[in-house]
């Protein structure tokens, strides 16, 4: 998997809140966001999909672990235009990801690996990342 951005060797642990700025491309298909222990286990993956993997405006959620693609969570919200800004604020609690986007609608992602610090953050597709932050 090609990645835009990498991230590794940082902290993102429970109690901590993750913001991320972007825009979306003008002829954007779908982007990425992942996050967990390592490449190759993503805990949180965020798909955003506007038209791509036969979804249209679309966001689905999933994790992988140990080399598959686990169950998919898809949502009903999808606040991202094409060419539009977005922000995405992750807060990590002990159980699960609070995901807020731009339009105050919340995504209850489960902490599927269980673990209380993650290290790896990567993103990729059709958006280009204005600021990223943790507190």
């Amino acid at each position: 998997m090609m990645k835009d951005l990498i991230i590794k060797n940082m902290s993102f642990k429970v109690g901590q809140t993750m913001t991320i700025v972007g825009v979306a491309k003008p002829d954007a298909s779908n982007f990425a966001f992942n996050i967990g222990p390592s490449e190759e286990e993503i805990t949180m993956h965020i798909n955003p999909r506007f038209n791509a993997h036969g979804d249209e405006n679309t966001i689905v959620c999933n994790s992988y672990q140990g080399g598959s693609w686990c169950e998919e969570q898809r949502e009903c919200c999808f606040p991202f235009q094409q060419g539009e800004e977005f922000k995405i604020v992750i807060e990590f609690t002990p159980s699960e990801f609070v995901v807020t986007l731009s339009d105050g609608s919340a995504i209850h992602f489960p902490n599927r690996m269980g673990a209380e610090k993650y290290q790896f953050i990567s993103f990729d597709g059709d958006a280009r990342i204005r600021s990223f932050e943790i507190k």
